[in-house]
């Protein structure tokens, strides 16, 4: 009652002593309780050594929820080393038991190979046991499956009906996954109104991938009037939680000045944030913004390094300016076998300029 405010003022350190009393007589509830209190640092300090401990005791006498919550704590690293292996263990002993929220984490397991093999089949088992509990998480989980054909035959109707069954209890990545149907009309009609619409519901609970694609609607004027200031003010709100794409799309609307003052410093700084993350995109952005000297010092060097590593990862434009860098001798010696390497790379995946400077090297 002290945790939940019932009768009294909501106070955690009053819960924190009382859950204790009950959880050193061995009362499982109150171990699982206390342990809670130790994972989100309420009425204490956090500490994931004292959460661990707690939820091990509670789980020792069988609490599924415990059992769950440990299994959390070995998969992430939290208290304890990571240990998927281990995770398994107690995520299986709580989904034995029904526990939903474990069902659909030991499914997460087998999806990634965590621990276990990758195994599609299994991954649908275990989402499904928690998705007919009516646990969203693994609604959506089942719905991604039934739009990748992983573990079961590709089928988008399906995907529709259990991103509809999480959308209904407001899980915001069904939201999404939601508009993403409409937008590509996969299972359903084609409808950009739609689409917006989910996305914006996502969004409006934080969830950056929305926010990344709503904005790109406005971007385009998809469902809604063409609007680069909105667009913007999605994109940032995905790019402040890191989303990779928005930064680069946000980079863009300030090289463009679309939405924003044209401003390359700003392009830069959004650029380098994608780019660190390990985004060809961005890498690629990055090393034209320093090959021309846009936001930044003129730097063929700088330039080459970024374009190498977006080349690295098939990026064809970075290739394709990777080798006229070599064919120039820009930041680098001048080496046509190099260059024409990195142009063959990049006509293989249709670039034109890169086709034919691979038929001027080769005459």
């Amino acid at each position: 009652m002290c945790d939940n405010g019932q009768g009294v003022e909501q106070d955690y350190t009053q819960a924190h002593q009382w859950y204790r009393k009950a959880a050193d007589q061995g009362y499982a509830k109150a171990q699982y309780n206390l342990g809670f209190m130790y994972y989100n640092g309420q009425g204490v300090e956090q500490d994931y050594i004292q959460a661990h401990q707690w939820y091990r005791k509670a789980a020792d006498q069988g609490h599924a929820a415990a059992q769950n919550n440990l299994g959390i704590m070995c998969d992430n690293g939290q208290g304890v080393e990571q240990d998927y292996a281990q995770a398994i263990q107690w995520y299986r002993k709580a989904a034995d038991q029904g526990h939903a929220a474990a069902q659909n984490n030991l499914g997460l397991m087998f999806y990634n190979g965590q621990g276990v093999e990758q195994d599609y089949a299994q991954a649908i088992q275990w989402f499904r046991k928690a998705a007919d509990q009516g646990y969203a998480a693994a609604q959506y989980n089942l719905g991604v499956m039934y739009v990748n054909g992983q573990g079961v035959e590709q089928d988008y109707a399906q995907a529709i009906q259990w991103f509809r069954k999480a959308v209904d209890q407001g899980h915001a990545e069904a939201q999404d996954g939601l508009g993403f149907m409409y937008s590509k009309g996969q299972g359903v009609e084609r409808d950009y109104t739609q689409a917006h619409q989910w996305y914006r519901k996502a969004a409006k609970q934080g969830f950056a991938k929305a926010q990344y694609s709503l904005g790109f609607m406005y971007s385009k004027g998809q469902g809604v009037e063409q609007d680069y200031t909105q667009a913007h003010q999605w994109y940032r709100k995905a790019a402040d939680q890191g989303y990779a794409s928005a930064q680069i799309n946000l980079g863009v609307m300030y090289v463009n000045g679309q939405g924003v003052s044209q401003d390359y410093v700003q392009a830069v700084q959004w650029y380098q944030k994608a780019a660190e993350q390990g985004h060809a995109v961005g890498q690629y952005g990055l090393g034209l913004m320093y090959y021309k000297g846009r936001g930044v010092s003129q730097d063929y060097a700088q330039a080459v390094q970024w374009f190498q590593k977006a080349a690295e990862q098939g990026d064809a434009k970075a290739q394709y300016s990777l080798g006229i860098m070599y064919d120039n001798g820009q930041g680098v010696d001048q080496d046509y076998t190099q260059a024409i390497q990195w142009f063959r790379k990049a006509a293989e995946q249709g670039h034109e300029g890169a086709q034919r400077k691979v038929k001027e090297l080769s005459k």
